[in-house]
């Protein structure tokens, strides 16, 4: 009896041992690691724990994981984050972005891109955001921000139209009552030939303490100036997205006479207006980001404006949209630059968009393709790329949400519903 006993207590404390030994949840080996904010381009070994980064290293002990990923031959970066996204769902057939049929559901788009955190733009109002976030901010894996609309219904068709709906007072009142959730304000498709939509939102702007201004721009017939926007409405900090957008409506940032980015748009940058991709659905065309890249403006942002239109057409995901930046010259390095620690600063996040020790453990691990493949934009308009960035795996704070390949041992079983939920649920 004492000798079992004596067994019993010896494995006891082999497994306390053991699990001490074990002092990290996740440790991510042999991966090339691209962190710009820490200016990290190197292969480095990642460990997570309690959700945070816990240490970033070379040759950080496998043994020491209760989960290890190989990363080898792949680049490790922070989670990505995507600025301009629509994701306020919902079941009203005509209400477009706003508790809608036309916007997405993040968790079910973001992972399988390696994205940690989405920022809402727009699609819900003063009005409609505390509905936004008690449907999908709160349910939702990933981490979503929202930059809310002027106008207080937000995103839902015509209302766009209605200026007296716009009241910079009270979106600054919500913006500081969900000051954790909400970054920002957003203009969007208002078609009137004045300019009360950018003052009413830069207004509410400065009411809530300095909050950036997004605008997507165009609509009204001749077109507005940009230049007056950027030099007489805009502050420093604001976002300018469809920045390589090319249509009748709007006017453009390269000019098509000398393939070369208007002069006031490189002092508008100087100034510290950022220029975001939000590609869209029809708010991108290589005829402009191809001079614009020749002639060295890359974004500062790079995002995707996903709703189930540009989805299923050009844009496709984020990761797509990435790697036609990279096909038409622009650094992996710099690409991972505007997709992670440069969107966090556009939006005063920077605690995101970064591997440092203590930051949520918020992770993409990406592969590049090599290959022939078509990247092409709304307008037809081709180019023949030689590699495409894919998804490995996403951590979000500091658990494995994704996995393409099965490079986590051991691997977790998903957890599923109990027998009497899933009899329900089927």
């Amino acid at each position: 009896m004492q000798k079992r006993i004596f067994l019993v207590i010896a494995a006891m404390g082999l497994a306390i041992t053991t699990i001490q030994a074990q002092s990290y949840n996740v440790v991510i080996k042999g991966g090339h690691v691209m962190d710009p904010k820490n200016n990290i381009d190197a292969e480095m070994d990642i460990a997570v724990k309690d959700g945070k980064i816990a240490l970033v290293a070379k040759n950080i002990n496998p043994k020491l994981g209760l989960q290890v990923v190989d990363a080898t031959g792949m680049y490790v970066t922070p989670g990505l984050i995507d600025i301009h996204t629509h994701n306020f769902y919902g079941t009203e057939p005509d209400h477009q972005y706003e508790n809608g049929n036309l916007a997405l559901p993040p968790d079910g788009f973001t992972f399988r891109n390696g994205v940690t955190t989405v920022v809402d733009a727009g699609s819900s109002g003063w009005r409609t955001f505390p509905t936004f976030k008690a449907q999908t901010i709160d349910q939702s894996q990933t981490r979503v921000l929202a930059f809310i609309n002027i106008v207080g219904e937000g995103m839902r068709g015509g209302y766009e139209q209605n200026s007296n709906d716009m009241d910079a007072k009270m979106a600054a009142l919500t913006a500081r009552r969900y000051r954790n959730f909400v970054v920002g304000f957003k203009v969007a498709h208002y078609e009137g030939h004045e300019w009360v939509a950018v003052d009413h939102a830069v207004e509410a702007g400065n009411m809530a303490g300095g909050l950036p201004v997004m605008i997507d721009f165009g609509g009204s017939n001749p077109p507005l100036s940009i230049e007056e926007l950027f030099t007489k409405h805009l502050r420093p900090g604001d976002i300018f997205t469809h920045c390589f957008g090319q249509l009748d409506n709007r006017e453009y940032i390269v000019d098509l006479a000398t393939q070369k980015i208007k002069p006031f748009v490189w002092e508008a940058r100087k100034r510290g207006i950022y220029f975001d991709v939000g590609y869209g659905g029809i708010s991108f065309a290589f005829s402009q980001a191809i001079p614009a890249a020749k002639d060295g403006f890359f974004p500062n942002s790079i995002s995707t404006d996903i709703h189930t239109g540009s989805m299923n057409n050009a844009m496709k995901d984020m990761l797509t949209t990435m790697s036609k930046f990279l096909n038409i010259g622009m650094d992996l390095y710099e690409v991972i630059r505007v997709s992670t620690s440069n969107p966090a600063k556009e939006i005063k996040h920077e605690e995101l968009g970064n591997l440092s020790v203590g930051a949520d453990a918020d992770v993409a691990i990406l592969s590049i393709r090599k290959g022939k493949f078509g990247l092409f934009d709304y307008t037809g308009y081709k180019i023949t790329a030689d590699k495409k960035l894919e998804c490995e795996m996403t951590v979000r704070a500091g658990k494995i949400v994704y996995d393409l390949n099965g490079i986590a041992t051991p691997i977790e079983a998903p957890r599923i519903p109990n027998n009497k939920s899933l009899a329900r649920v089927q």
